[in-house]
């Protein structure tokens, strides 16, 4: 598992594994040719899960289980304490199942993070006699505010090594959201959550969902390339067919954000978000927050891509006449 956790941190940064087109593009933010605002007076503060946050914006879980995640994972903990945002780590599995390499994941515990978000994948608890008290430790491990279940079944599909039994992930779901003392969410890892999924997901203890959509990094793509290098052609080429599967993430919260409103669910708009101003478009869509993984591990330093999201996201507010999150809620978006 060591070796495959590296594998997809090594392809995602030297690899195109990103998908066809990015859907933010299709949206607008209308422009105010008179704002009225002080740039400097703008707030971009939010408060998520009872936890405030000084712009809603949650750095995606990406890595863990293996040397080197402990140097990323650190890194992306000392960007997310200086800029007050929120945080989650890549699939807990392996410090789970490995004592050797739990560092990789509790070294964020050394800062100051606001929002600290676990994470467990759905597969795994149906393979776990002992889910729930995995589930705790998980949270355990990283001291996290909040417990992501995540779904990474397009993933999982094209793997070589992909665990494909999804019967009964629901009803674990339930389960764990009903008996930890943290709130849970439920997050995609690429291919996004529909209104069909989301009323399901409604009928759970859960207090999130993080749609995960189409957009961004391309799970599928990265699969194909591990395929590629062990020569299973049959498992390559169903990462290329696959490659652009899914619902992009606006679209997604544009289909989820009245039904999440209306339930006092917290929405997250993971997905292709490169900058501030795609964060922009999400708030102003419905989502509470967004989150970005690829963006902050591709970058030639983490400090100036934390920069561009906030004075970006500045900027769109200071151009749509936005004082707060709030007002930004109610701007105008056009389709292209």
């Amino acid at each position: 598992m060591k070796d495959r956790k590296k594998e997809h941190i090594e392809i995602v940064v030297g690899k195109d594994v990103m998908h066809s087109y990015n859907y933010w593009d299709d949206f607008m933010l209308v422009h105010d040719a008179l704002p009225e605002v002080n740039l400097d007076e703008i707030d971009t503060g939010v408060q998520i899960f009872g936890k405030n946050l000084s712009m809603p914006l949650i750095i995606a879980g990406m890595t863990g289980g293996f040397e080197e995640a402990s140097l990323i994972n650190e890194k992306l903990a000392q960007a997310a304490e200086r800029y007050g945002i929120g945080m989650g780590i890549g699939s807990q599995r392996a410090g789970l199942e490995d004592k050797s390499v739990e560092e990789s994941y509790s070294i964020i515990k050394k800062y100051n993070i606001p929002l600290k978000i676990a994470n467990i994948g759905a597969p795994q608890l149906l393979e776990w006699n002992d889910a729930l008290e995995k589930a705790s430790k998980a949270i355990e491990m990283i001291n996290a505010d909040v417990l992501a279940i995540h779904l990474n079944f397009l993933q999982e599909v094209i793997q070589p090594e992909g665990e494909r039994n999804a019967k009964g992930c629901l009803e674990k779901i339930k389960e764990v959201a009903a008996s930890m003392t943290k709130p849970v969410i439920v997050k995609e890892t690429g291919a996004g959550i529909s209104r069909k999924v989301a009323e399901k997901l409604l009928d759970t203890d859960i207090v999130g969902i993080d749609v995960g959509g189409a957009g961004g990094t391309s799970f599928a793509a990265v699969e194909a390339y591990r395929a590629e290098k062990r020569g299973d052609k049959v498992q390559e080429e169903l990462g290329k067919i696959f490659w652009d599967w899914g619902i992009p993430t606006p679209y997604c919260i544009m289909e989820l954000a009245e039904l999440c409103n209306d339930a006092g669910i917290t929405l997250i708009a993971t997905g292709g978000i490169r900058h501030g101003l795609d964060v922009a478009k999400a708030i102003a869509l419905g989502a509470d927050a967004a989150g970005a993984a690829t963006a902050f591990l591709i970058c030639d330093s983490i400090e100036e891509k934390m920069e561009v999201f906030q004075r970006s996201l500045k900027a769109a507010m200071f151009l749509t006449g936005c004082r707060n999150l709030d007002e930004l809620r109610e701007v105008e978006v056009w389709t292209l």
